[in-house]
Parts: C-alpha cells; sequence; structure tokens
C-alpha cells in the first residue's frame, strides 16, 4: 500500500525533483528522476493512470505512440518535455509571495512556454488558473444562448445585457491569464495583474448598467439617481483601477497598506453598485414588494460576494496553518470559486429582473440608450488602459519598485551539467559581484534548469 499514492499522484515526490513525461521504446513514461540520464525514481511507472483503468489502454497507447513516431519519423528528445520546476517561498523575491503559502511557487523569471505548461502542473497557482479559465467558458456559452435568443443589434432594451455579459466574460479570463503570467518577471508580475484589475473595474461597470438598466426601485426610475448612475459607475472604475494599481506599488514595503488600499478600491465600487438592490431588498423585508425568483438570486448573490470579500481580506485558512493548503484550498482559491458562483446567481437575477420588468420599465420610457451602455464600456476601456499604460510606463521607467527587498537570506549553487563544481552566488551582492546571475537581477535564482536551491 505505500506505493499506491506515489503511482496515484506522482507530483507530489517534491518541488526540488525534475519531473517530466517522455516517450520510451514506444511507451509513455513519467520519470520523476528527469530526463538527464539520472537514476529514475521509484515511483515511476510505464504509463499514466487513466491508461491503465481501461482493458487494453496500455497497449492501445504503445501503438499509438510507436505508428506517431513512425509517421513522423522525430527523435526521442522531440517528444519529451520537462515541468518547469517549484521553488519554496523563502526562495523567490518577496513580489511573488503569499501570505500562508510556503512551497509550490514558480520560477520568478519562467517564460511564457513554463508558465503554460505549469497550469498543468500542480503549482500553488494551477487551481487560481483553472477556477477562471473553466468559468470563462461557461459564461461564454450563457452568452452564445442569448445571442440566439434575443437581438443584441436592434432591441435597445437589451444592451444593457449585451455589455454585462461582454464583462462577466472578460474579468475571469483576464484574471486566468494573469496568474498563468504573473511569473515571467517582477515588471510582469505588476502588469498583469494591473491588466486583472483593470478587468475587475469594467465588471463593476457592467454591474452598474445592468442594473441601472433592470433592477432600479421603481420610486427611483428617472430621477436624479438614475440618469446619473452609469456617470458616477465610470468614475467609479477609473478610481478602483487606480487605486488597486497603486497599492502594487505599497506591497512590499507596506504589505497591509496595500492590502487594505486595494479592498478598498474594489469594495466602494461594489457598494454604490449595489444602492437600488439594497434598497428593494429593504422593501421587501418590510412586506413593499413581492418576492420573486430574482429577488432570491439577488440574495445569493450578496451571500457569496460578503464570502469573497472576507476571504480576499482573511487570507483563511492558510494563515491559520501555513503550508497545508498550498497546493488545495487556501483562500484565493476560495475566493475565485466564490466571485465566480456569486456572478452566476447575479446574472440570473439580472435575466429574471430583466424578463419580468420589461413591459413596466417601457412604459416609464426609462429605455437604455447606445452611449449609456456600450458607449459608456467603450469609453471606461479606453480610460482604464491609459492608467494602466501610465502605472506600467512609471514601473518600467523605475524597476526597483517592483524589486525591492525581493532577496531574503539565500543562496543559489548553479549546478554545471558538465562539471561536478559549483559557485554559490549570493542575491544580496547581485550587483557587485561579478559572479552574480546576471540574467535574472535581484531575483535570486539562477536561470539554469538543473539549479540546486539551499539556505545560506
Amino acid at each position: 500500500m505505500k506505493n499506491v499514492s506515489d503511482h496515484l499522484f506522482p507530483i507530489w515526490r517534491g518541488a526540488r525533483v525534475p519531473q517530466a513525461w517522455s516517450w520510451r521504446l514506444g511507451g509513455a513514461i513519467w520519470e520523476a528522476g528527469g530526463l538527464d540520464g539520472g537514476e529514475r525514481a521509484p515511483g515511476g511507472f510505464d504509463c499514466p493512470v487513466w491508461c491503465v483503468l481501461c482493458r487494453g489502454g496500455r497497449e492501445w497507447l504503445q501503438d499509438a505512440c510507436q505508428r506517431g513516431r513512425g509517421a513522423f519519423r522525430l527523435p526521442t528528445a522531440m517528444l519529451s518535455f520537462r515541468l518547469p520546476q517549484l521553488f519554496d517561498m523563502h526562495q523567490v523575491p518577496k513580489v511573488f509571495r503569499e501570505d500562508g503559502i510556503i512551497s509550490g511557487y514558480r520560477h520568478p523569471r519562467s517564460s511564457a512556454l513554463d508558465c503554460i505548461l505549469s497550469s498543468f502542473q500542480m503549482t500553488n497557482e494551477t487551481v487560481n488558473i483553472w477556477t477562471h479559465f473553466l468559468p470563462t467558458w461557461y459564461f461564454l456559452w450563457r452568452f452564445s444562448l442569448l445571442c440566439s435568443m434575443l437581438s443584441f443589434l436592434t432591441d435597445s432594451y437589451t444592451w444593457p445585457l449585451l455589455v454585462y455579459m461582454v464583462v462577466i466574460c472578460l474579468y475571469p479570463f483576464t484574471s486566468s491569464c494573469a496568474h498563468t503570467f504573473s511569473t515571467m518577471s517582477p515588471e510582469a508580475c505588476h502588469i498583469c495583474y494591473f491588466f486583472d484589475y483593470g478587468a475587475l473595474s469594467l465588471y463593476s461597470l457592467g454591474c452598474a448598467i445592468a442594473y441601472a438598466s433592470y433592477v432600479m426601485p421603481e420610486p427611483w426610475v428617472n430621477s436624479w439617481l438614475h440618469q446619473h448612475f452609469i456617470p458616477i459607475a465610470i468614475g467609479n472604475s477609473l478610481f478602483c483601477t487606480s487605486m488597486s494599481c497603486y497599492s502594487r506599488f505599497l506591497e512590499v514595503p507596506f504589505p497591509h497598506r496595500s492590502k487594505i488600499l486595494r479592498l478598498w478600491a474594489f469594495v466602494f465600487p461594489f457598494l454604490f453598485d449595489n444602492i437600488p438592490l439594497f434598497y428593494r431588498l429593504l422593501l421587501c423585508l418590510g412586506g413593499g414588494c413581492r418576492y420573486t425568483e430574482a429577488v432570491s438570486s439577488h440574495l445569493y448573490h450578496l451571500l457569496f460576494a460578503f464570502l469573497t470579500c472576507f476571504l480576499f481580506a482573511s487570507h483563511l485558512p492558510e494563515r491559520l496553518a501555513p503550508g497545508r493548503f498550498d497546493y488545495f484550498g487556501h483562500s484565493h482559491q476560495l475566493f475565485h470559486i466564490c466571485a465566480v458562483v456569486g456572478t452566476h446567481f447575479q446574472m440570473e437575477a439580472v435575466l429574471a429582473d430583466m424578463a419580468s420588468r420589461r413591459g413596466w420599465l417601457v412604459s416609464q420610457g426609462a429605455m437604455p440608450s447606445f452611449l449609456g451602455t456600450v458607449g459608456a464600456l467603450v469609453l471606461s476601456v479606453l480610460l482604464n488602459v491609459g492608467i494602466i499604460g501610465l502605472f506600467s510606463a512609471s514601473l518600467l521607467r523605475a524597476p526597483h519598485l517592483s524589486t525591492q527587498s525581493s532577496s531574503n537570506g539565500t543562496s543559489v549553487t548553479a549546478a554545471s551539467t558538465s562539471s561536478t563544481s559549483s559557485s554559490s552566488v549570493s542575491p544580496t551582492s547581485s550587483s557587485s559581484s561579478p559572479a552574480s546571475c546576471c540574467c535574472c537581477p535581484n531575483t535570486g535564482i539562477s536561470p539554469s534548469p538543473s539549479a540546486e536551491l539551499k539556505e545560506e
């Protein structure tokens, strides 16, 4: 029984052991010891688990690999790849570290290919990537269904829904890309999350447009707040992007201030967008409205929105047991899941209100305009991209803002494949020592894939 878990979960052998798939003599082999001619780990096995679970799976895979090599005449070196090596918290710069997450960090100078491959490897970001990438396709599927049922081009009443569906497809995809490519460099980490924050601010604007058109309480329709709701939401979107991007410059020297500033940058637009909803729910609690399916979905959305905010601010449960939730169950993963589930209920509530209140809203002359829906989104996109461009330019002009205090007492021993000798390099002396890593400034990580990292 000791080797059962090794065969089922070979990735758990440890971050410092190179791992790879390869094709040897027509069979697929998982090698926990790498592809450099070293000795295979005892946990290696002849084909993946899913292959041996079905009858004849192993023979089928061997035959397919053999025919594939014969058809394309590819050498063995081209039919194998190495999964990126992982590191512990003390081995990466501070800008990449997360509270309570000890292991599973990717190389801080990963290539784009390494970043993509790491999404299929168990790291502390893998679940973050997939919990927003997969929901993107769900929302796109729902969007495609609505496109087949509604006339977005000719029916102006559907334009707020069009804007809303675009932004709920955009923000999880942007988040997934940010988590995937954030380890290409410290500067890339900040810029990726700049775009992530910009997408979230556009999501807040999309919610405001949908709420102003479909959720606004009856006494407030055509009021001053109703007429100025979207312009104020555009300002909130710009405020959200500006403050959240600025908070990244404070992340290393003042992490708590950075967290508080970023939290309020997103909470403020959320509170403003939901003012009409809060009023409607208060009326319902007082018996002043009819309890409908839309009200139920709105309540579920607010519940998951509260959980999302709580998980983002508290860093639970990994804060209570550092290292126990590095790969599964840490707060950012739960935060992603709650955000997506909350967005699902919000979408259902918007669709219910749109269908049930159309006749009354049209009779009140509260028809959406192109400038107040699609035009507002386009204007906000241009302004937010400009803000992100300004912060990115400031970051690239002063890169020390992203890499300050990035070293933390680690040393790197670059092991050469052609020599048994190695040299120890201290990241704290990278600016003065000729032996410092010139390819990876301020990262404290050797660019060599066979580097051995150890504490100083």
